[in-house]
């Protein structure tokens, strides 16, 4: 009887700091690549998703990228079952564009995106940066209050759009690309960005939440999400729909500080007082990607 509730007692210790993770997408729908078109790549990520049993993931996209055959893109993400949000109309930098001129960029993005299925209120600032001032922070904050969307925050950010930017330069350079080495650094790239936050997590909320990650539409994503999806749930995650993770009690905590570059986790663990250098991941650097990638000898 004692063996019995001891181990009913892990499993629900267990369940309650289970390690769930959503996927979701920025960027969409990014234009042409050198490995892959737009429309090769939307289908390529579709497949993928479909092999490995993801039924919703979320693209947040910027409208002004949206032409005909690019809403073909975004359409046929949501007849797969996937989300639609809000990464504002022409992806702008609030400090460059001012308050007001960011508030209209999202509320045009909004209101394009109204007509479609799939979409989800939520908004994901551009470069997550979410002002520079209080005053800039705190009435774009008012603003999406007012037009009902919600922050799309994520809590795992990382360089995958860095990466893809290397490969990119290689292909255009017709350098030979290893793909096996680099589908390697990319998953391990992404599974450290996930361990470190989630250890921030750990520490800071006392358990794992329901983690966000963020990636990008991109030729890497059409490459390697499977492969990505596989090594996830080998290592003991569950990949949840984005509405399961923005139902977690971290939704509802909005940290009085102006660090919010790295996501919602190490944002929490700023106002709690940790040091901002001890909050980003180290491969989030554009020179350690460099130096990994030519050490690793990907493009030759």
């Amino acid at each position: 009887m004692v063996t019995r509730l001891v181990l009913i007692c892990t499993l629900l210790a267990s369940g309650a700091n289970a390690q769930e993770i959503a996927i979701t997408f920025d960027d969409a729908p990014t234009a042409d690549g050198p490995l892959f078109s737009g429309e090769e790549r939307t289908q390529r990520i579709i497949e993928q998703l479909r092999i490995h049993e993801v039924t919703q993931v979320a693209f947040f996209v910027i409208t002004g990228n949206i032409n005909a055959a690019k809403q073909q893109r975004l359409i046929s993400y949501t007849k797969a079952g996937h989300l639609l949000a809000n990464h504002s109309h022409t992806h702008p930098a609030i400090g460059q564009v001012g308050v007001a001129s960011f508030i209209r960029d999202v509320a045009t993005a909004d209101s394009i995106l109204a007509s479609y299925p799939g979409y989800n209120k939520w908004f994901r600032y551009p470069f997550l940066n979410e002002g520079g001032t209080e005053l800039a922070r705190d009435s774009i904050r008012a603003a999406l209050k007012r037009l009902h969307l919600s922050n799309g925050y994520v809590t795992i950010d990382n360089y995958d759009w860095y990466l893809n930017h290397l490969l990119q330069v290689a292909k255009e350079a017709h350098r030979k690309i290893d793909e096996g080495k680099l589908r390697k650094i990319y998953i391990d790239h992404i599974y450290s960005s996930i361990l470190f936050y989630d250890k921030i997590a750990r520490t800071h909320l006392g358990r794992s939440p329901k983690h966000v990650l963020l990636l990008h539409e991109n030729d890497l994503s059409a490459l390697f999400v499977g492969d990505l999806i596989q090594h996830l749930r080998q290592n003991g995650w569950k990949i949840i729909s984005p509405r399961e993770s923005y139902d977690d009690p971290i939704a509802q905590i909005v940290p009085d500080v102006l660090f919010n570059g790295q996501g919602r986790v190490a944002a929490i663990a700023r106002r709690r007082g940790v040091p901002a250098r001890d909050l980003v991941q180290p491969s989030e650097d554009e020179e350690y990607l460099e130096r990994l990638v030519a050490r690793e000898k990907v493009f030759d």
